[in-house]
C-alpha cells in the first residue's frame, strides 16, 4: 500500500514582518529584513511563511523521479543562528561555480547557500544567483523566454 505523505513545509499564512522581527539577533535580524528585500525585489514575488521559519518567494511544482509531487518557493531563506541560509535550485554549486566564485566568504551545501553576515558577500552576485535559481524553476532562458525542451 502506498501512502501519501503531507509536506510539512506549506505556506502558512503567518506574517512574515512578525517573523522576522522575532529574530533574536539584531545584525542577524537586519540582515534577514535587508535579505527578504533583495530576494523580493530580484523575483518579483511577495514573501510568504512556509512552515515555521522559511520566507519563500513564489512557487513552483516539483516532481521526483518516484513520481511524487510537490509545491516549493522560487527561491527562500531562513536566519538561522549561525547563518542565513538561502535555498536555491539543487545543483547551484556545480552550475554555478564560476558565479559562487565572485560571491564572497560562503558556505554551500545540496542546494543551500550559507551565510554569515551579508555586508561580507557581493550582492550583485548574490542577486545573479537568485535570479538564476528563479529563471531555473520558471524553465526560462536568460532571455526570459521559455527554455527548449530537449
Amino acid at each position: 500500500m502506498v501512502t501519501s505523505k503531507q509536506p510539512v513545509t506549506v505556506p502558512t499564512g503567518a506574517g512574515v514582518g512578525d517573523f522576522l522581527s522575532a529574530v533574536p539577533d539584531e545584525r542577524r535580524r537586519a540582515d534577514a529584513e535587508r535579505l527578504c528585500a533583495i530576494l523580493r525585489e530580484v523575483t518579483g514575488e511577495p514573501a510568504a511563511m512556509w512552515g515555521s521559519s522559511i520566507v519563500g518567494f513564489g512557487s513552483y511544482r516539483y516532481t521526483y523521479k518516484s513520481g511524487r509531487t510537490g509545491d516549493w518557493p522560487l527561491v527562500s531563506f531562513s536566519p538561522r543562528k549561525q547563518h542565513l541560509v538561502v535555498y536555491l535550485v539543487g545543483g547551484f554549486e556545480e552550475r554555478h561555480a564560476s558565479v559562487l566564485a565572485r560571491l564572497g566568504p560562503h558556505k554551500t551545501r545540496k542546494g543551500c547557500l550559507y551565510l554569515k553576515r551579508l555586508d561580507d558577500v557581493d550582492e550583485s552576485v548574490l542577486r545573479e544567483l537568485v535570479d538564476r535559481t528563479v529563471r531555473v524553476h520558471k524553465g526560462l532562458n536568460k532571455a526570459g523566454e521559455p527554455a527548449p525542451q530537449p
